[in-house]
């Protein structure tokens, strides 16, 4: 089989009489959701990491105390653990706040633009990139 005689998987084939211009920007759409969730994968990475500097400085205001600096364990304890990571926010409520104001409704309009014009197929663009480039022969390309 050649590469323009390539069939895309079920599932993914792109719906009668959308164009190429269609698929292509509803492609650009999920790259973005992509890229939204790498950044939510951040979002977390922080947060926990947070939480994790607070445990540590909880443990080191412990030791401070243990060896004898309690004015140095009490000055932690009073200015830096649980402490807000911004204005009157810990960062459990970072979290929710970007969920509820950019993530689900990104995730609403991105379900919302492919359900209408591609009803509703995810990576159809892709779909097509790899009917179109893979290798004949290798890893799950028809025969």
């Amino acid at each position: 089989m050649n590469r323009s005689d390539a069939r895309v998987e079920p599932g993914h084939e792109r719906p009668a009489g959308v164009r190429d211009e269609t698929v292509a920007a509803v492609g650009k759409l999920s790259e973005s959701l992509e890229y939204l969730e790498r950044a939510k994968g951040r979002l977390y990475d922080f947060h926990q990491l947070m939480g994790r500097v607070d445990l540590l400085a909880q443990e080191a205001a412990d030791e401070l105390e243990a060896a004898g600096h309690s004015d140095h364990a009490r000055m932690l304890r009073e200015d830096v653990i649980g402490r807000n990571v911004l204005a009157g926010r810990w960062t459990f409520q970072i979290v929710e706040e970007f969920g509820d104001t950019f993530d689900e409704p990104f995730r609403q309009a991105e379900e919302k633009v492919r359900g209408d014009l591609l009803a509703g197929r995810k990576h159809v663009y892709e779909a097509e990139m790899k009917a179109r480039e893979r290798s004949p022969g290798f890893g799950g390309a028809p025969d």
